[in-house]
Formats: C-alpha cells, sequence, structure tokens
C-alpha cells in the first residue's frame, strides 16, 4: 500500500509526512519484494526535469517522492493542497536509521561521494547506529557519464553486500537517472536518492541551524558558502518554478 499522494505541478508527491514515509519503506524491508525507490523533490528539480526526460521519468516512478523543500510545500498548498509538512532528505534519512537501528542487522549501503567522505559516514553510523550494519559503501568514479563497466562495478558492488538499504549520493539528476536505469539489476529493497546527505552527515559540510531549517531558509546559508555552484538554483529555476505555478494556478482557476 503506498502512502498517500496530493499532485503538484504533474508530480504525484508523498504526503505521508516524515513518519508516515519511513513506515512505509519499513513495511517494505518485511517483504522484501522489487526496490522501492525514494527521491526528493524540489523547485530546482522541477524545473531541471522541464528540460530532461530521463530525469522526469525517474521522479515520476519513484515509489516515494519527497516534498524537499519549502517552495513545493507553498505549490501545493497554493493549488488547493493541504500538504502535511516538508521532508527533507537528511531527516528521512536520519529517521529510517533510527527505525532500522531499533530493530538491528539491517544492512545499509553508501554509493556516492569520496572515500574520505564515505569512512568518516561510515565511522558515524558506528557510533550513532550501533545496531544498524554497515554493509558497505562504493566511491564511483566522478565523470558526467557512467561506462557500461562503470555501471557494472557499482552493481555488483552492491548486490555482493546485499544490503537491505541503498542510498545513492551522486546529487541530482545524475543520481536519480542511474537509480532508473539500474533498478532493475539491484537486489535491495529500498533505493533512496539523498543528494549531498553524506556530506552533511560526515561533517564535510555544515547544515543551517534548526531555527533556519524551520524558517524554510535552509537554502540561504549553502547559497551564501557556495554561490557560483548554487547561483543557478536559486536565481535562475525558482523563478522558472513560480512562472510555471503561476500558470498551473492559472490554468486551475480557468476550469
Amino acid at each position: 500500500m503506498n502512502p498517500g499522494t496530493v499532485e503538484i505541478l504533474g508530480y504525484q508527491v508523498t504526503n505521508a509526512g516524515l513518519d508516515g514515509s519511513v513506515e512505509h519503506v519499513m513495511a517494505s524491508l518485511q517483504r522484501h519484494t522489487r526496490p522501492l525507490v525514494m527521491a526528493c523533490l524540489n523547485p530546482h528539480s522541477v524545473v531541471t526535469a522541464a528540460g530532461n526526460s530521463r530525469f522526469r521519468t525517474a521522479l515520476d516512478h519513484a515509489d516515494i517522492l519527497l516534498p524537499d523543500g519549502i517552495g513545493i510545500v507553498l505549490a501545493g498548498r497554493v493549488l488547493g493542497h493541504q500538504v502535511n509538512e516538508r521532508v527533507a532528505g537528511f531527516e528521512f534519512f536520519e529517521r529510517l536509521c533510527e527505525r532500522t537501528n531499533e530493530i538491528g542487522d539491517i544492512g545499509h549501503f553508501f554509493l556516492g561521494s569520496t572515500h574520505p567522505v564515505l569512512e568518516r559516514v561510515r565511522e558515524r553510523i558506528a557510533r550513532d547506529y550501533p545496531r544498524l550494519r554497515f554493509a558497505g559503501c562504493y566511491s564511483p568514479p566522478f565523470k558526467a557519464e557512467f561506462s557500461v563497466e562503470d555501471n557494472q562495478m557499482m552493481i555488483d558492488a552492491v548486490n555482493s553486500a546485499a544490503p537491505d538499504v541503498l542510498w545513492v549520493g551522486m546529487t541530482a539528476p545524475k543520481q536519480e537517472m542511474w537509480i532508473r536505469d539500474n533498478v532493475g539489476s539491484l537486489n535491495v529493497p529500498f533505493v533512496g536518492a539523498i543528494g549531498a546527505v553524506f556530506d552533511f552527515y560526515s561533517g564535510n559540510k555544515s547544515r543551517a541551524p534548526k531555527w533556519v531549517r524551520s524558517a524554510g531558509m535552509e537554502w540561504l546559508p549553502r547559497l551564501l558558502r557556495e554561490p557560483k555552484r548554487l547561483f543557478r538554483r536559486n536565481f535562475v529555476s525558482t523563478p522558472l518554478f513560480l512562472a510555471m505555478l503561476a500558470k498551473a494556478l492559472y490554468r486551475r482557476k480557468s476550469n
């Protein structure tokens, strides 16, 4: 049974909140059926997917599509939906780690980032969630497109570790497209695309204070730290997202 969803700009966004979304994954871990896929939706990904059909398809096929961004929550409300809460990828990651740690011996595999970051993730996982099984990790080559050999090495690394949970942190849209292209070859009950979470959890990058996150302003400290990398996300994608929202609202009122 899938968690409830609301349609926002053509996407079926999960509206079960943090706990409901995590419990849906916990149920899938018990069934061990096909891989359940989680992805995050924010204004930048909506705009990017409008010009990238592979990314759009990946988001459309996610079983859990988190409203990861205050813009998505507000857009849902503007369009007449009561979106329960913003669910950031980081909070989802922590809560699922907490729940699996309660049960014990549930394996997590970490795919993405660099070897030093992954080693710090492994060390912190051991401290924070001692009953969680660190099944393994793999740092893929940093390149725009993976070769057939690259993909096979990643798939083999995951499958040989036999994890229950696979976290993919390669940044969007690369991670979502990789999951969509290869999920049929992965022997794992759950796959989550979580972007920069490895960097934040390892301490390689710092998150904004909780009060800033609660106010929906987490993007601002990140922009100030990395203005060149995040300029397009905030000053190009945001206006385009608002234009898409205005168009959808106009259509809704016209019908």
